[in-house]
C-alpha cells in the first residue's frame, strides 16, 4: 500500500483507504469462505460450552464432588425451527469467523493508513493502544467463551418451572446470545485500556474514580442490564462482576 505522506491530496487519501478497505474486505471474504467450507470444525467450537464435557462443565462438576454434592447430568437439545435458518446460520457464523480470523490484519491495515500522519512518540502510544486494546478485548471474549456463557446457558437452559415442560432451545437464540455475550465482555475489557488513556490525556485521576466508586457500580449495573441478552440476576452478576473488577484493576492502572 503507498504511503500516505503530508503532500497528497484529499482524493489521494481516499485512494489509500480504499484500498486498504478493499484488502480488508478480501481477507475477511477469504476467511469466511474457509470458515463455511470447514463446518464441522466451526460448530464443534461454536457448540462446545453447551456440551457437558465442554472444561467449565467438568470443572463445575469436579468442584461439586470435592465438596460432597451430587450434580445431575447437563444436556440441552437445541433445535431449528425454520426451513432456511439452519443455512442463514451457518452463513453468519461462517461470516463472525472471518472476521475474528481476520481481525489482526484489519487491524495492520488500518494502523497503516493512520500511522504516516503520527509523530514517533505518538506512533508508540497508537501501537500500545492499539495492542493493548486488542489483546483485552480477545481476553474478555475468551472469558465470556468460558466462562460466563457456559455457566449462563447451564443456568437457563436447565432451569424449570415444570417437569411437563421441557427446554429445547433454539439453534438462532443460542448461537446470538454466545456472540452478543462475547462481544460485550470484549467491549467491557477495554475499561482498564480506556481509563490508562484518560489518564493520559488528564482527564482522568485515582482520587476521582475512588470517589465516585459507588457511583460507578450504579452506572456499571445499568449497563450490565442492557448488553444482557437475558433479563434474569444470575447473568446480570455474571457480567457486572467482571465490570466491577475490571473498575477496580483500572484505579490502580490510573495511579
Amino acid at each position: 500500500m503507498p504511503a500516505v505522506t503530508n503532500t497528497q491530496s484529499f482524493w489521494e487519501h481516499l485512494d489509500v483507504l480504499r484500498a486498504a478497505i478493499i484488502k480488508i474486505v478480501a481477507v475477511t471474504v477469504v476467511f469466511g469462505i474457509a470458515a463455511f467450507f470447514f463446518k464441522e470444525e466451526l460448530f464443534v467450537v461454536v457448540l462446545a460450552p453447551k456440551n457437558d464435557g465442554f472444561i467449565t462443565n467438568r470443572l463445575l462438576d469436579r468442584m461439586a464432588a470435592w465438596a460432597g454434592s451430587t450434580v445431575e447430568p447437563f444436556s440441552v437439545r437445541l433445535i431449528n425451527t425454520g426451513l432456511a435458518q439452519l443455512f442463514i446460520i451457518h452463513m453468519k457464523t461462517a461470516l463472525c469467523g472471518g472476521v475474528l480470523c481476520a481481525s489482526p490484519y484489519i487491524l495492520y491495515q488500518l494502523f497503516r493508513f493512520v500511522s504516516p500522519a503520527l509523530y514517533d512518540n505518538k506512533r508508540w502510544y497508537v501501537t500500545r493502544i492499539v495492542g493493548g486494546g486488542y489483546a483485552m478485548f480477545g481476553l474478555g471474549v475468551l472469558v465470556s467463551y468460558f466462562l460466563i456463557f457456559p455457566l449462563t446457558f447451564r443456568f437457563l437452559g436447565t432451569y424449570q418451572v415444570s417437569g411437563e415442560v421441557d427446554n429445547l432451545i433454539a439453534l438462532e437464540s443460542y448461537i446470538s446470545t454466545l456472540v452478543m455475550m462475547c462481544l460485550a465482555m470484549g467491549i467491557v475489557f477495554e475499561i482498564p485500556i480506556l481509563s490508562w488513556l484518560f489518564a493520559k490525556l488528564g482527564f482522568l485521576s485515582s482520587d476521582f474514580m475512588r470517589r465516585y466508586r459507588k457511583h460507578a457500580i450504579v452506572i456499571i449495573l445499568v449497563i450490565a442490564a442492557i448488553i444482557t441478552p437475558t433479563s434474569d440476576v444470575f447473568t446480570l452478576s455474571l457480567v457486572a462482576l467482571p465490570m466491577c473488577v475490571l473498575y477496580e484493576i483500572s484505579i490502580l492502572i490510573v495511579k
